[in-house]
């Protein structure tokens, strides 16, 4: 059969081609983890009992409350010329491209997959005059950028399987190339079978582009890192020992929960036709062996005193909190927050070590964002020439939306105060609340 491994060696070879390769491998655990799969462990066997493995996969809760905050209000992509007014056909036009492609859906999505897989693909088509935008998990592509530009790609392969039949002959493999070739940018796209056999397409078509119109967005790493760190690799530990630790506590309480009953100095028969239920009587009978010692049948209950509650919750709570600030998510509950609702101030507070986290992502996410509309303008000049008149000099501002209460009417009037007595200009204002002139 064909395999991923089969692609990854055949087009990226030597040192790379292997690290990309066990890079997979680790990625598939992250996502298993993620989703809660390899989040079980093994237990000791031959026992009297099951032991509980209970999960509360607080990894997925994390990640998505990375990506909501970051991306749940989407990020506000103007076009503008140099002078800032508002270009109006290339907004529209852009606005529409956007909403076509469900574009807050996709990348919130492909926010996930960044954080998870370490990267994402960034990739535009277009198709009979319509500009497709997706983005591709990790496990779906490799990828070759330029020696001298790590943003520039000189090649990407997407590939995944179609049909997982039993069969070698019967499986399908889909399988993508762009591939840059004397300043041109050529596509390969087929479908093979398990054996790699070419069951259809196979053709390679010169695109018309001098670049490849895909990027890869790398999550957090180091200079010249080509693979990036998965947010999930950071919190697993914690995550394990959180699961075995809420799982003994349950088997501990359900061992120690229900007392011991003992017995003393009671005829056997008495305690086999004895029955334990609400309001019933119980018939204990000395037993005849006492003799003449005067002893009396006794039956008493013998209760655990184990204790731990408070050195328990603590460790949770610490355990929790750790991988809260690992990923620099702030551990909030409805009590904290509790008279803080009033100022915008405040919550931004909180929520600041997770803005700046989220800004740092936004080096690497707004100059991708900032590239895939310019490359749908140049998708449009070179699929559609007559649509629509480019200027040559034009810029793309992006502003970063956050899902937090601002006291923006204050700050408003504010600076607006400032700019009565003559401390601060009128175009310092519009600069600042990005109020242009159409």
């Amino acid at each position: 059969m064909i395999t991923q491994t089969d692609i990854i060696l055949s087009e990226l070879g030597g040192l790379y081609g292997q690290k990309v390769l066990a890079d997979m491998g680790e990625i598939l655990r992250y996502y298993d983890f993620y989703e809660g799969r390899g989040q079980h462990w093994r237990t000791a066997e031959n026992l009297d009992y099951r032991p509980t493995q209970f999960i509360t996969n607080l990894t997925k809760k994390l990640i998505k409350r990375e990506a909501r905050f970051m991306f749940g209000r989407t990020p506000e992509l103007r076009v503008r010329d140099r002078d800032g007014r508002r270009l109006e056909d290339m907004q529209t036009l852009l606005d529409m491209v956007l909403e076509d492609n469900s574009f807050p859906e996709r990348l919130m999505k492909g926010a996930r997959d960044c954080f998870i897989g370490k990267r994402v693909a960034l990739k535009l088509t277009c198709d009979g005059g319509n500009i497709g935008i997706t983005f591709r998990p990790s496990t779906e592509f490799v990828f070759t950028p330029y020696d001298e530009d790590a943003d520039r790609l000189s090649k990407i392969i997407f590939f995944y399987q179609t049909a997982d039949e039993p069969e070698r002959v019967n499986q399908r493999v889909w399988r993508q190339k762009y591939e840059m070739e004397n300043g041109h940018c050529f596509v390969t796209e087929g479908t093979y079978d398990g054996y790699g056999n070419l069951i259809d397409g196979g053709e390679k078509i010169d695109t018309g582009l001098d670049f490849i119109p895909c990027r890869v967005i790398i999550n957090d790493g180091l200079t010249g890192d080509l693979c990036g760190e998965s947010d999930v690799a950071e919190i697993m530990a914690n995550q394990q020992h959180y699961n075995r630790l809420k799982s003994d506590d349950i088997d501990a309480l359900r061992f120690n929960m229900f007392p011991q009953r003992v017995a003393i100095d009671a005829d056997g028969k008495s305690l086999e036709s004895m029955k334990f239920a609400p309001g019933a009587l119980v018939d204990l009978v000395t037993d005849p062996a006492v003799g003449d010692s005067g002893e009396q049948a006794s039956l008493e209950l013998l209760e655990s005193k184990f204790s731990y509650d408070a050195r328990f919750e603590h460790t949770l709570n610490r355990i929790k909190e750790d991988m809260h600030e690992l990923l620099g998510v702030p551990n909030l509950s409805l009590e904290q927050l509790q008279g803080l609702m009033q100022s915008g101030k405040s919550m931004k507070a909180l929520y600041w070590e997770l803005i700046e986290r989220c800004e740092e992502r936004w080096t690497v996410w707004e100059p991708a964002l900032k590239w895939m509309c310019r490359t749908i303008f140049r998708l449009v000049g070179a699929c559609m020439p007559d649509l629509l008149e480019i200027p040559e000099n034009y810029g793309i501002y992006c502003e970063h939306l956050y899902p937090i209460m601002e006291d923006e009417e204050e700050e408003r009037r504010l600076d607006l105060s400032e700019v009565q007595a003559g401390v601060r200009s009128a175009e310092s204002y519009r600069s600042k609340w990005q109020i242009f002139e159409n």
